[in-house]
């Protein structure tokens, strides 16, 4: 049967995400589903039951993750893994990566409807903690998988009220067994929406993912004097505030410096915070990203030189940490191509970009040729209960989904 002629139920499909839609709602059509709670667990149980449906063999491993194995003729063959996250931000959309899951389980759907046995086997995948809401770092069920994150790390880190990863998973019943970790993975392909405002502003239904910026966090400390706001005169001064602003106006400026590279000032704590008082510290984060690494990190050590004789000129104590450092990821060509090919067959316009956010894809590419297929996202919003991708749009990227897997998953 072409790859062409095949057609996902797009009402099924629809029905499939209302569901989802309905475990940990929240106002406005968003939903609250951090990792490891009760709602999570909810969709988990409510995921493994599609799953076993479908004749799928399912199976838990010890970070969360649940897999849906369909077997092929190659059953010991590599596996075309497809999937994403269930879980959300405290005030999420109901998109985001759950689309990557569902789609893929109406792919499973429709290969099963028509009895198609593929060469390899394929394996729907939900991760654990991909939004990092709840435990961080993010990405925790794909990175232990990939060797990036040790069980002993996973396991130790705590929740704002102290619970341990590994407390949560034992409370929620899904701790699972190591041996069920996927090993040996031919390619990954995860659907997940933009994020971002590109396709919908050129008009494309699809986006291919070449691959992901590398990212850093800087947590900058600036010292000054706290003292009294009434009579200590201006020129006596060493308001760390406002040498923070210097700082923060020449973070942003660097960025027309610099062609591609994205700064965000995201926090910002004050000592003591208090209305009649000059601050005596002030700490800010600055997320730094870039698709090239070199370029990345010759605009770190630029802004760290920068605010350093900023803060020298105004005679404030300043120290400067790398809590978080990641590499750009760049996707196998092998799989973008095969994306762009089955677009073009199927006369869906598309866009070749980069993702700025972090996804489970990065992670997943040290195990096996991986690609992403992106998704408009309405003005760009997500993270946000008004995070909202069409219906069309839906329907045309899980017919790209199915149509990619099939020519993955057939031997040529």
């Amino acid at each position: 049967m072409e790859i062409t002629k095949l057609s996902i139920n797009r009402t099924r499909l629809l029905e499939t995400i209302n569901i989802s839609s309905k475990i940990g709602a929240i106002d406005n059509g968003g939903l609250n589903r951090l990792a490891l709670t009760h709602e999570d667990k909810l969709m988990r149980n409510q995921f493994c039951e599609w799953l076993k449906a479908e004749n799928l063999e399912v199976r838990v491993d010890d970070f969360g993750n649940i897999y849906g194995r369909r077997n092929g003729r190659k059953n010991n063959g590599p596996a075309i893994a497809i999937g994403s996250h269930l879980d959300t931000q405290p005030c999420g959309g109901r998109y985001d990566g759950i689309l990557g899951v569902l789609t893929s389980l109406e792919v499973i759907r429709v290969l099963n409807e028509h009895g198609i046995e593929t060469d390899y086997p394929i394996e729907i995948i939900n991760f654990t903690n991909e939004e990092g809401a709840r435990f961080s770092p993010p990405m925790l069920g794909s990175g232990g998988v990939a060797g990036v994150f040790t069980k002993d790390f996973i396991y130790n880190l705590k929740d704002t009220n102290g619970k341990t990863f590994e407390e949560a998973l034992k409370e929620i019943g899904y701790m699972g067994d190591e041996e069920n970790r996927i090993k040996l993975v031919r390619n990954f392909i995860e659907l997940h929406i933009e994020q971002g405002p590109i396709l919908e502003r050129e008009n494309k239904t699809i986006g291919i993912v070449e691959g992901i910026q590398g990212m850093s966090w800087l947590t900058v400390k600036v010292i000054g004097e706290s003292n009294h706001a009434g009579p200590t005169p201006m020129e006596n001064r060493k308001d760390p505030l406002v040498i923070s602003s210097k700082m923060i106006t020449r973070i942003n400026e660097l960025t027309r410096e610099i062609e591609g590279l994205k700064t965000t000032v995201g926090k910002l704590n004050v000592s003591p915070n208090v209305a009649n008082v000059i601050p005596g510290e002030v700490e800010f984060t600055v997320d730094i990203r870039h698709q090239d690494d070199e370029t990345r990190n010759d605009a770190m050590e630029r802004l760290k030189e920068q605010l350093s004789t900023l803060a020298f000129l105004h005679q404030v104590e300043l120290t400067i940490q790398t809590p978080w450092d990641s590499n750009a990821v760049t996707f196998s060509p092998l799989i973008t191509d095969v994306i762009s090919e089955t677009a073009e067959k199927l006369n869906f316009s598309f866009k070749r970009l980069y993702s700025g956010p972090g996804h489970d894809a990065k992670y997943m590419s040290y195990l096996g040729d991986t690609g992403m297929i992106f998704l408009p996202s309405i003005n760009g919003i997500s993270h946000n209960v008004l995070e909202k991708t069409l219906d069309d749009d839906i329907e045309k990227g899980a017919t790209l989904l199915l149509s990619v897997i099939l020519s993955l998953s057939t031997e040529n």
